[in-house]
């Protein structure tokens, strides 16, 4: 039913809106310094958040912030620029360079300020000595492809930069700081989101080895050197002030109520979900016919709400991005079901590479005067976006400057 589409596009709003900074500095600001506030971010939302804290700020304040190209926000006091993701480009190195010399400026009378969330490892992109641009940019393409879990990922970039994993951090220490987050990582650890450049934590060369292997990615001798260069720095320090302004699960609550006011039963099944898509969506296809069948785990007419971050390996062209994949597999294991309808969207407006947040589909609607698409074909080809492109039933949204990755939505009448 074209009620339904319209149900779960906005369960799919409100759990975007919860997961906006705007207003959340408000009430959970430092005291200002006698020194300066610097203001040092990166990630797909941190214009955003560097927005919202501009507007709630009431004092002087400087810096440097980077983002995704075409996820910018207007701001007055803080610098914005753009660069690449999830690839790192060349704009991301000089944002970085410029970022890490304004913490080395800031002394014991100042603040600094970061802004971090997901998307940070790619567009804070410094190479450590002896690793190049290219090396960073194949290691991450590779990564990309593989199906590595995003904390696998991250440990991976922590270990080939010069300022991820702590290293900004410890080049401002002499300074008051505090972080600021929007998660977008399975469990909210601060260390891993953007790779925590504002983080400092030991890292250990053999894991960053083991995973490159586990994944069958080969590196040069001379970039193992570079890794264990780079990961024998200490990175012991004082404890971090990290504060939280949005989760995976708070955008999940936000749904929840939104269905509860809507009539429907909502059933989070978690936050932190991982594992190859088009694996979990036969796990939550099973779960939705068990509430079609039984009303087992929850009662008709019921919404399934779920969250974290899923991959996929690819060995097609890769088009539309994980959530995409997972709703087109969910489609194929429930394709006898009249009485399903999903939405599945990455919460930063972009799924994978393309220009769609993600996709939906419902079962209960006449099939689209369409020529016939073969949906096992295309997603043997994890070509998502051409076939939900081909059906308009692409979700786009743009830019929404927040980022709480995955967010998934089985409507089951």
């Amino acid at each position: 039913m074209a009620e339904d589409i319209r149900i779960l596009h906005s369960l799919f709003e409100a759990a975007l809106a919860a997961a906006l900074p705007d207003g959340k500095f408000t009430s959970d600001l430092p005291d200002p310094p006698r020194g300066r506030t610097i203001v040092l971010g990166a990630g797909k939302a941190s214009a955003r958040m560097a927005q919202a804290f501009g507007a709630a700020w009431a004092h002087p304040c400087e810096g440097l912030v980077v983002t995704r190209y075409g996820h910018a926000a207007p701001t007055q006091r803080i610098e914005i620029v753009e660069a690449s993701h999830p690839v790192p480009d060349q704009a991301g190195v000089d944002a970085a360079e410029r970022i890490l010399k304004l913490a080395s400026g800031a002394g014991p009378d100042d603040l600094v300020v970061c802004l971090i969330s997901g998307g940070a490892s790619a567009l804070l992109s410094l190479p450590a000595k002896g690793v190049t641009l290219a090396d960073k940019q194949d290691v991450t393409k590779a990564l990309l492809k593989s199906g590595a879990p995003i904390h696998e990922m991250n440990q991976v970039r922590k270990s080939l930069s010069r300022i991820k994993g702590g290293r900004l951090a410890l080049t401002a220490a002499s300074a008051q700081g505090v972080t600021y987050v929007i998660s977008d990582v399975p469990g909210d650890n601060p260390a891993s989101i953007g790779s925590g450049p504002s983080i400092p934590e030991p890292q250990n060369p053999e894991v960053v080895f083991s995973i490159l292997d586990r994944y069958g990615i080969e590196i040069s001798s001379s970039l193992k050197n570079a890794i264990l260069e780079n990961c024998q720095v200490t990175r012991e320090t004082a404890a971090i002030d990290v504060r939280v302004l949005a989760t995976p699960m708070m955008a999940l609550k936000a749904a929840e109520l939104k269905a509860r006011e809507l009539g429907l039963n909502p059933l989070i099944l978690g936050d932190a979900i991982e594992g190859e898509s088009r694996e979990v969506a036969k796990v939550l296809a099973g779960l939705a016919r068990s509430v079609s069948d039984y009303d087992i785990p929850a009662v008709k007419p019921c919404v399934l709400l779920s969250g974290g971050e899923t991959t996929v390996t690819v060995r097609g062209n890769g088009r539309g991005g994980r959530n995409a994949e997972f709703l087109l597999a969910l489609h194929l294991a429930l394709s006898d079901f009249s009485n399903v309808a999903a939405i599945a969207c990455d919460t930063d407006g972009i799924d994978g590479i393309e220009d769609n947040a993600g996709a939906w589909f419902d079962h209960g609607r006449p099939s689209p005067a369409v020529p016939t698409l073969d949906a096992s074909a295309f997603l043997a080809n994890n070509d998502a976006y051409g076939y939900f492109s081909g059906l308009n039933q692409l979700v786009m949204t743009g830019p929404t400057l927040t980022n709480v990755n995955d967010f998934r939505a089985i409507l089951i009448r």
